[in-house]
């Protein structure tokens, strides 16, 4: 071994390190792995002469829609989790959902750095096309109960986005398999919960809080549970504040127009922040240290 050591940098370039691999023929690559040849060639701007902020747009939107993706893994996970009475296991799963969320909700900031006049130049050569259809936000919103048949129609012309969220119309809600092992603990969950028809939107059991309470006011004997229905909490808190980025970052880009799909935009988004996921989750808050 030589007594001096190769210098690390030289006129301010690294040196490359004699065990890198730059003979990549008929390697596994970090492009290739990635598929990033398709990836980074998928960004298609339709504005003709093609405008700058264009490209912002569609990579927020594709982002997202990656994120969505691996929400809709962990969810998937986790509810099976829960089924295999594996609550710890479970929770590492949501763990990685609220961390998805976070990098979702900052997201917004980018885009809103649209100010409504650049939005304005290539707006009409989106069509119909509008972030309402996103089948992957729809099936996320029914992983966590809010569930709405209506909503399959609009993939009806396309078979394989139509199936996917058939399918999560079919399967269990996160609080659905949550709510069943509880049932398994020995806490008296409501039969009307456990045999409830899990195409339907989630409602709120008055019934179900009593239970909830016990949770929360015997921590030590219900630790595990006590942490989950917080960390059901941070997911539907993290999704309100999704919520009402998009709700004010759509309101500084096009104000109180209309959206592309046909909705009423602004007006439309705010309804929303009225659904809730784990409903007695948050009344039994009111219960709690009540007289």
């Amino acid at each position: 071994m030589s007594s001096e050591a190769e210098p690390t940098t030289t006129g301010n370039e690294r040196a490359l390190e004699e065990g890198i691999v730059t003979d990549l023929r008929d390697r596994m690559t970090y492009g290739g792995y990635l598929d990033l040849d398709r990836l980074l060639s998928a960004q298609h701007p339709v504005s003709s002469p093609e405008h700058h902020d264009e490209m912002l747009f569609i990579i927020q939107h594709q982002t997202t829609e990656l994120w969505l993706k691996l929400v809709l893994h962990e969810l998937g996970t986790a509810r099976d989790r829960l089924a295999d009475d594996d609550l710890r296991a479970a929770l590492k799963h949501v763990a990685r959902v609220k961390h998805i969320q976070e990098v979702l909700t900052q997201q917004w900031s980018v885009l809103a750095t649209l100010t409504p006049t650049e939005y304005a130049e290539f707006r009409g050569e989106l069509g119909n096309s509008s972030g309402f259809q996103s089948v992957q936000y729809r099936a996320v919103e029914f992983a966590l109960g809010n569930k709405n048949e209506r909503m399959l129609s609009v993939f009806k012309t396309h078979p394989e986005n139509l199936a996917l969220l058939t399918a999560e119309w079919e399967r269990p809600t996160l609080y659905d398999e949550f709510l069943r092992l509880v049932a398994r603990r020995g806490l008296p969950v409501p039969p009307s919960i456990l045999e409830r028809d899990v195409r339907e939107a989630y409602r709120e059991t008055p019934e179900l809080v009593a239970v909830i309470r016990e949770i929360y006011e015997n921590p030590r004997e219900h630790w595990d549970l006590y942490e989950a229905c917080e960390e059901l909490v941070d997911v539907e808190d993290n999704f309100q504040f999704w919520r009402f980025r998009h709700l004010r970052t759509v309101t500084r880009t096009i104000g109180m127009k209309k959206g592309t799909g046909g909705s009423s935009g602004v007006e439309f988004l705010q309804r929303a922040l009225s659904l809730t996921f784990f409903p007695e989750l948050y009344s039994v808050r009111t219960e709690i240290g009540a007289s």
